[in-house]
């Protein structure tokens, strides 16, 4: 941990390794299904690839052109470190796949072979076959030499070889051992095949690694293969699109789809029982030092295990849960109707999103309704929300500004080809903001009334406008027709179009404006009730927490006596259990659904404020971004969030409680305590309350 002034702090990428660990501990988990626990692998590995990608290359690059990193005095140091702990961990995802889930696999009458060859003849052969007829043209081998110039693709595996020349006459080697790379096709080919059925009763998956190395030696015909193992790059993903606006931005996102592959290399994989003398060829030839080299397994791009047959398995459990439809929100005619009675929330994924889709469609098509304005920052594929603002500007004529985020890491080039098709259909469109990401989620509606004034509807959301990622990010979603809300609303979507028009906010919070004060003022307000005899309290869930002048308002808090609850799913660089972090308690939760809402609560009872935000506290939220936070107003919504989140405060299921060794450790349940999992009883409870 860093020290800055009186206050201890973690790192935040070996706080962000801490929570991709506990990922990595639900594909341990024996309370959900195998199937269940291969994605977790996954997502594991997912992660892991995406944050070399980006954070790892950021501290490579700092540390080559000795720069600084915020919060980071040393950066090789802190890369070592992280190196170290993946290395770490390298060994848990090891023992989990080739132990626990093997076993598991084979007791359902799966047999995945790791590590060792079939020993029967018929699978030994198709493999044989199935790399001569499929998988050759693919490998391009290549032996390397001190002469040889070759650029190893982003995360692509390759098999590396120690092997020796034949002599002339056939009959021994060489001495002196030469090196080859092979390349694994992985996105050519299914990660896993399953051989031939033998009437064992077993169905026997291999991976296409497996296959390669059965026959790599034939690619080598004049050589004795000593060893073969896996490696691969990372390389530096981010585009660095923060500088640029306009038609530059739009030309730069529209050239760098080839970027990604071609970045600056940031780690070195390998297998760890790779050759000695091997490794320090390839270090050297790719100019890596031993410091930058992460050990891993036989098995690299391990998030390529979303691909394993789960349809083999007998507890494939992972079926989707019925979307829960509120019948507060059920009506034959105007959805507008039902907002502008009453606010209404929307809680994903046990809720469905479709009232989302529906408040935008019925925008589109009612003739009563005069423009549309949203944000996006990420949207799926033929997205019914992208087509809904299509047929409101094409088909219906109405105005409708859409601004898109262009520097949505890893989705630039998507919301590019979106703005692009919006802007045809008649949608004006806004490309980003200079130096800054529009990260907020809005959308607003301007409806002509019966007595011919103008109404605004909005949905307000903590997560994006994407029908995908509502079937398993946790979300909350608000509707209304609240005139202090919308029209501070318009002041938002004034500054998005000119920033020359300041936004003045009063109910709003908004980042780059009054949310850092506003907050100040909250916390404040805590510590006041307890200076005057009084219970001073705060919830905040959210997705990470970094910001040192943000802690430091809780740290004071705490010192002064107030109690305060944090849900913090990723990062978390807050340091429990010191003396001036005693009343701060840091849960992590990790199950089915990722969790993604962001909600803060100042006080408790009937004088509580409740705000939903789509702002972390980290720093690019609060220095370099454009979020909102809204006040949830009305009692009974209020009160719904609030039991939702005491239910996530009494999880000793899935929860874990950070200590001041950044370890995770699970909530002690006594004998007559119930297992408590957040996520069931919540989508209990919201099936229960489902006819209200």
């Amino acid at each position: 941990m860093a020290n800055q002034s009186r206050y201890a702090y973690f790192n935040r990428d070996v706080s962000w390794l801490a929570f991709n660990f506990r990922v990595l501990e639900e594909a341990r988990s024996t309370d959900i299904s195998i199937s269940e626990r291969i994605r977790f692998l996954s997502i594991y590995s997912s992660n892991l690839i995406e944050f070399y990608s980006v954070r790892v290359a950021e501290y490579r690059q700092a540390a080559t052109n000795n720069v600084q990193i915020e919060d980071v005095p040393d950066p090789l140091s802190t890369l070592a470190q992280i190196n170290h702990i993946v290395s770490e961990q390298m060994r848990e995802v090891d023992d989990i796949l080739y132990t626990q889930i093997r076993e598991s696999l084979c007791q359902q009458g799966v047999c995945l072979h790791l590590g060792e060859m079939p020993q029967n003849e018929t699978h030994l052969q198709f493999m044989r076959d199935y790399f001569e007829s499929e998988i050759i043209p693919y490998l391009q081998p290549l032996v390397l030499s001190k002469a040889t110039r070759i650029f190893l693709r982003n995360d692509r595996p390759y098999f590396a070889l120690k092997m020796y020349a034949r002599n002339e006459r056939g009959d021994g080697v060489d001495t002196t051992p030469h090196y080859a790379l092979v390349k694994l096709p992985i996105h050519n080919f299914p990660r896993f095949v399953q051989l031939p059925d033998i009437g064992d009763g077993m169905h026997h998956i291999v991976f296409l690694d497996d296959i390669i190395h059965l026959s790599v030696h034939t690619l080598f015909p004049g050589y004795l293969i000593d060893g073969t193992w896996c490696m691969k790059v990372a390389r530096d993903a981010d585009l660095a699109l923060l500088p640029y606006a306009g038609q530059d931005l739009v030309d730069r996102v529209r050239h760098s789809s080839a970027r990604r592959n071609t970045g600056a290399e940031s780690s070195f994989y390998v297998d760890s029982t790779i050759a000695p003398d091997l490794l320090q060829y390839l270090e050297e030839m790719f100019c890596f030092s031993s410091s930058e080299t992460v050990q891993v397994g036989r098995y690299l791009s391990l998030n390529q295990l979303d691909q394993f047959p789960s349809e083999l398995l007998k507890d494939n459990k992972s079926e989707k849960r019925v979307f829960l439809r509120p019948k507060r929100m059920l009506c034959d005619s105007s959805f507008f109707t039902v907002i502008k009675q009453h606010d209404q929330v929307l809680h994903l994924p046990y809720q469905s999103f479709d009232y989302v889709i529906r408040f935008l469609s019925e925008a589109a098509i009612d003739p009563k309704v005069k423009e549309i304005k949203i944000s996006l920052y990420r949207v799926c594929n033929n997205s019914a929300i992208v087509n809904a603002l299509i047929a409101a500007a094409a088909h219906n004529q109405k105005r409708v500004t859409a601004f898109v985020e262009l520097k949505a890491r890893f989705d630039e080039r998507n919301n590019l080809e979106i703005g692009e098709m919006l802007k045809q259909s008649g949608v004006r469109v806004i490309y980003s903001l200079p130096k800054l990401k529009v990260h907020a989620k809005v959308a607003m509606v301007i409806r002509e009334e019966a007595d011919g004034t103008d109404m605004t509807y909005a949905y307000i959301s903590t997560g994006n406008f994407n029908e995908k990622t509502a079937e398993i990010y946790t979300d909350h979603g608000l509707f209304t027709a609240d005139e202090e809300l919308t029209s501070e609303l318009h002041e938002v979507f004034n500054y998005l179009e000119d920033q020359s028009k300041l936004p003045r906010l009063k109910n709003l919070f908004m980042s780059q404006f009054n949310m850092v004060y506003e907050l100040r003022r909250l916390i404040q307000t805590e510590i006041a009730k307890v200076n005057t005899g009084n219970e001073g309290y705060i919830l905040l869930k959210m997705n990470g927490m970094q910001n040192h002048m943000l802690i430091d308002m809780l740290y004071g808090a705490s010192l002064a006596g107030v109690e305060i609850d944090l849900i913090v799913r990723g990062v978390s660089c807050l340091v429990p259990e010191q003396p001036y972090s005693r009343n701060i308690t840091v849960r992590r939760i990790i199950d089915r659904y990722l969790e993604h809402g962001r909600v803060w609560v100042f006080g408790k009872g009937e004088d509580a404020k409740m705000y939903l935000t789509s702002s972390d506290w980290l720093n690019r939220n609060v220095e370099r971004r454009i979020e909102l936070a809204f006040p949830v107003k009305d009692k009974s919504i209020r009160d719904e969030i609030m039991s939702l989140l005491d239910l996530q405060l009494k999880d000793n299921v899935k929860a874990r409680v950070l200590n001041k060794m950044l370890k995770g450790m699970k909530p002690v349940v006594g004998q007559q305590q119930l297992q408590m999992r957040a996520q069931d009883m919540i989508f209990e409870e919201l099936t229960a309350t489902n006819d209200k």
